[in-house]
């Protein structure tokens, strides 16, 4: 008979354990449940898959970004908040973090390389932190060729492969806009020697490479693509300079099989300033949400031009009103929003 109450008495005490733990059990879930997920987290490791970018379970994949301006002129947006408010309010999922190569102060002529690979580096941790994708962008501009500082292009990369070769959100954009007299097999011949140099420390790393006449001549690249695997090419446009020209040029490319993504695009015209041109911009992202192909605004900063999403007299970093917003940046930020 006591036997029999024991095993009553230790039923009735495992029964009230079982309820607890599930009701604990649930209550840690809900708490699970109520964290916002975020792109990283959700997505995963990408990869190159024929013409798309897919995620971790294979799936088709758009990074919809924000470039920074150049980091060494607009160290200040680089900031966890302002990071944090583009991807809760403005629902973007990448950063671009733009060092320029060539320029006043530029990573190879005169800027302080420690300071800004510093800020890099800062750049990356909030990205990550926030579980949001960051593209390191060798932004060359004024150089023209990326040989002209191929030596410091192999030290960058080989440091940040290195540095970051176990995070999966970082992507490596190894040219911006070559132009002028570069022409895809100076390009190309680049390539060869800098993606090894990644590939050695992150050997699954989406690299950008980019392509001649300021990132619009992809067709060059289509009809001799690098020999890589996880290679994205370039393409670049501003709204009110190119227009179903280039757009065609971009769905021939995709048919004959090119991965393509927008590093840099603006609503004005190719100066970064002038007047917006909001009906082409519609045109294009339209077209890019179609073959599920990315994109990255420019640019993160107050600049009294067109193409900086901030207005001149504002000094917030991070938190921004829609007072705070330029007419492309109150623009981008809705059509942001609205394609989530």
């Amino acid at each position: 008979m006591n036997h029999q109450k024991h095993r009553a008495l230790f039923a009735l005490l495992l029964t009230v354990f079982l309820l607890a733990a599930n009701v604990f059990s649930g209550a840690k879930l809900k708490v699970l449940a109520d964290t916002p997920d975020t792109p990283f987290s959700i997505h995963g490791a990408l990869k190159v898959d024929g013409t798309n970018l897919v995620d971790s379970r294979g799936e088709k994949f758009q990074l919809r970004g924000m470039s920074t301006h150049g980091i060494a002129w607009f160290p200040q947006y680089v900031n966890r908040e302002a990071f944090q408010t583009l991807r809760d309010d403005w629902q973007v999922n990448c950063i671009r973090l733009a060092l320029y190569t060539e320029e006043y102060n530029g990573y190879c002529t005169g800027g302080n390389q420690d300071e800004l690979k510093a800020l890099v580096k800062k750049g990356v941790d909030y990205a990550t932190e926030l579980g949001m994708y960051v593209i390191l962008d060798w932004h060359v501009l004024n150089d023209r060729d990326p040989n002209v500082h191929k030596e410091d292009a192999l030290k960058f990369f080989q440091e940040m492969s290195a540095l970051y070769k176990d995070h999966a959100n970082v992507l490596y954009e190894i040219c911006n806009e070559p132009n002028s007299y570069a022409a895809w097999d100076s390009i190309r011949s680049y390539g060869k020697e800098v993606i090894p140099v990644i590939r050695a420390n992150d050997p699954d790393a989406v690299i950008i490479v980019g392509t001649p006449t300021w990132s619009q001549d992809i067709h060059q690249a289509a009809a001799n693509p690098l020999e890589y695997d996880n290679l994205l090419y370039a393409l670049h446009f501003y709204a009110a300079t190119h227009t179903d020209w280039l757009r065609d040029r971009l769905k021939t490319c995709v048919a004959q099989g090119l991965p393509v993504f927008v590093s840099e695009f603006g609503t004005c015209d190719a100066s970064g300033n002038g007047g917006n041109n909001f009906d082409q911009a519609r045109q294009w992202l339209q077209l890019l949400d179609e073959y599920s192909i990315g994109y990255c605004c420019w640019n993160l900063a107050n600049k009294a031009e067109s193409s900086s999403v901030i207005v001149p007299e504002c000094s917030k970093t991070y938190g921004w009103s829609q007072e705070d917003l330029s007419e492309s940046g109150k623009w981008i930020f809705e059509y942001f929003r609205s394609h989530n």
